[in-house]
């Protein structure tokens, strides 16, 4: 099994327009194939930063003297390349969701398959997990995560069943909790009620909604102008928040107007929404819900 398999490698890289001797950043580094990738397009004098909070990602290192991989969560980019002297870059970009490898390995939690301990950090730094939200949240904050991040309808009764359930002991594996929510798993949608219930609990441990907004903002700053963002979504939540920040540099309301009803906005969007054809979703079934979008920041 690989590490992890690139999702629109080509796609997303080709949408950085890469100068050689620019400098890059793969916010989300995984098994390193974006970041090979955009390597290979790079000078003797290009240099490319990787992110990845992750500690599996750094046995994947790339011996290459224009790159610098930093075990950090990309919501800090701009305190770490300025660690690095780097005020200003040439392009971002991100891969979201979990990788390939962290679905793979049982015990973090991750995927609906296997039975596991309650975890689902991203980084095993990370204080929060998974069993912490489960059995110590209280049930208004347990129906704000499956309404917000699993877009669950019946939220409230979910967190009504999980609040009563511990009550009795702890839910301490996923097997436990599948248990304890088994009555709304009916068979014919059991595996994508699942995921929403997993993807809801993944994202309140990650914080992965305000991270990708701490990015994003971060990401206008440091882009130098005409420099590019590709960013790779999975789920409706993230492509949102990127539509609308390519759009209009924010993520609710609209820009202030002028006294002639124009407003300016810092981004133009490359092209169309890009998607993978069906020959890489027959290669990587995981690409199937891929979302790219490619933005330039414009030279004011």
């Amino acid at each position: 099994m690989e590490y992890h398999n690139p999702v629109l490698l080509q796609a997303s890289v080709d949408g950085l327009n890469i100068k050689p001797d620019g400098i890059y950043v793969d916010v989300t580094f995984g098994g390193g194939g974006h970041s090979k990738e955009i390597l290979k397009r790079l000078g003797p004098s290009g240099k490319l930063f990787a992110f990845d909070q992750d500690e599996d990602a750094l046995a994947n290192a790339l011996p290459d003297e224009r790159f610098v991989l930093i075990n950090e969560n990309f919501r800090h980019i701009k305190r770490f390349l300025r660690f690095y002297g780097v005020k200003s870059v040439d392009g971002i970009l991100a891969d979201l969701g979990v990788s390939s490898h962290q679905f793979d390995v049982a015990e973090r939690g991750f995927s609906t398959r296997f039975d596991a301990g309650l975890d689902m950090r991203m980084s095993q730094k990370n204080d929060l997990n998974a069993y912490r939200v489960v059995n110590e949240y209280d049930e208004a904050n347990l129906r704000r995560v499956f309404l917000d991040y699993g877009e669950l309808k019946n939220a409230p009764a979910l967190a009504r069943t999980i609040i009563e359930a511990r009550e009795e002991q702890s839910i301490k594996t996923t097997d436990e909790l599948k248990e304890v929510l088994a009555r709304y798993l009916p068979e014919r949608v059991r595996n994508k009620i699942l995921a929403q219930i997993y993807q809801a609990i993944r994202i309140e441990v990650n914080q992965e909604m305000d991270v990708l907004k701490e990015f994003l903002e971060q990401s206008l700053e440091i882009l130098n102008p005409s420099g590019r963002l590709s960013v790779i979504s999975y789920h409706s939540l993230e492509d949102r928040l990127v539509k609308r920040f390519m759009k209009n540099g924010m993520f609710e309301g609209e820009p202030e107007r002028d006294f002639f009803g124009n407003f300016s906005v810092p981004f133009k969007t490359i092209g169309k929404l890009i998607v993978p054809d069906k020959e890489e979703i027959k290669l990587n079934n995981r690409a199937r819900s891929a979302k790219l979008r490619i933005a330039e920041k414009i030279e004011l």
